[in-house]
């Protein structure tokens, strides 16, 4: 029965990592409205889009209540350049409209890592597992095995991350309409690559801080229950 509690228990641990890594995702892209500003300031993007730094904010803020399902369009009326227009055009609305499919799989997928993790804790609960030997170490195995690759990852990405980040866009879209033209589209303007780059490496250190304390405190769990062994 041993092997089951091993297999429920790296299912729990992948399902955790999935539900951190969205999470991370989640925290710096939607809990943080600050970083938003920090970065217009940082770029001077309203220079570039001839806007209010409120305004822009407002855009900011409809932008990502749509990706998050909890606005209908992206029929956002704003003033730019002193004069009143919407601020996304046909393009970029068609090209949200996939990113938002992205966003909104991601949070999909992390009801579902949810519902796989509380169901592998209760399986091994009902099969009598000992949980304070499996789960630390599932965990800090998971947890271990993802931060390397992780870390592998971003050293690869940050050697030339413009191929990456275009390498990203044909992979997760089947057009190219995430092709913007900076003297038509004002969202590239709003989410330069500099941009994509703070955000990717914010994530990637929310993500990595997340992981590597829940690999130490399942560490901490494996040494005390070792001595404990010892001691008896």
């Amino acid at each position: 029965m041993k092997w089951i509690h091993y297999i429920l228990g790296v299912l729990f641990s992948f399902s955790l990592i999935i539900i951190l890594l969205i999470t991370s995702i989640e925290a710096v892209t939607y809990w943080t409205p600050d970083y938003y500003e920090n970065e217009y300031r940082k770029y001077d993007v309203i220079s570039d889009v001839h806007m209010e730094m409120d305004d822009l904010l407002d855009v900011t803020h409809e932008m990502m209540a749509y990706l998050r399902g909890n606005r209908e369009d992206l029929h956002v009326p704003t003033i730019v350049d002193g004069q009143p227009r919407e601020f996304f055009n046909d393009r970029e609305i068609a090209h949200m409209e996939d990113v938002r499919e992205l966003f909104l799989a991601g949070l999909l997928l992390r009801r579902i890592s949810i519902i796989i993790a509380v169901f592998c804790l209760v399986l091994l609960i009902v099969l009598k597992a000992q949980l304070d030997w499996v789960l630390p170490r599932s965990v800090c195995a998971g947890t271990g095995l993802f931060f390397a690759v992780v870390c592998i990852l971003a050293g690869i990405i940050s050697t030339n991350f413009t191929k990456y980040f275009v390498m990203f866009h044909h992979i997760f879209f089947d057009n190219d309409l995430w092709i913007l033209d900076p003297s038509t589209d004002l969202l590239i303007n709003i989410v330069p690559e500099p941009f994509f780059m703070d955000t990717a490496g914010r994530i990637a250190l929310t993500f990595g801080l997340s992981i590597g304390f829940l690999f130490f405190v399942c560490l901490f769990l494996i040494l005390i229950g070792k001595f404990r062994s010892s001691k008896s």
